[in-house]
């Protein structure tokens, strides 16, 4: 199963501190590598992790780690980002959340490792409920 990781998680797992550290950690255990992701996500991480002592550095060593795949490419599927960022215009989704969404969209049986509720209200191909890892 391809695991699609959310900002959430990752902060989490970079962040001792973070409330769902231990959860995202257990979790992250429990999946093989690598980890799908955008990189959206890696910009809201180095923002959120900018206050953490060496929370950016971490995050440097992990993408540069190869752990993680940066394969989606926005370019390509602009039209479809954009129409999800429209569908969903009133729960205010983020460009990382419809380029996660469209990444699970590509791939069918995908999960998407996450600690955003909104994930819950998504919807790939407008119809189909996520499959979510999330606590």
């Amino acid at each position: 199963m391809r695991v699609i990781l959310d900002t959430g998680p990752l902060v989490a797992l970079l962040n001792h501190w973070d409330i769902h550290h231990s959860w995202a950690l257990t979790a992250a255990q429990a999946l093989r590598p690598p980890r799908y992701t955008c990189e959206a996500v890696i910009a809201e991480a180095h923002h959120l992790l900018g206050h953490v002592y060496q929370g950016r550095r971490r995050l440097y060593q992990l993408v540069e780690s190869g752990r993680l795949d940066f394969s989606f490419s926005y370019a390509r599927d602009l039209g479809e980002v954009h129409a999800l960022i429209h569908t969903y215009e009133e729960t205010t989704m983020s460009f990382a959340d419809a380029c996660l969404v469209r990444m699970a969209e590509m791939e069918a049986g995908s999960q998407i490792f996450t600690i955003d509720s909104h994930f819950r209200v998504y919807r790939q191909h407008r119809t189909r409920k996520l499959k979510l890892l999330i606590p």
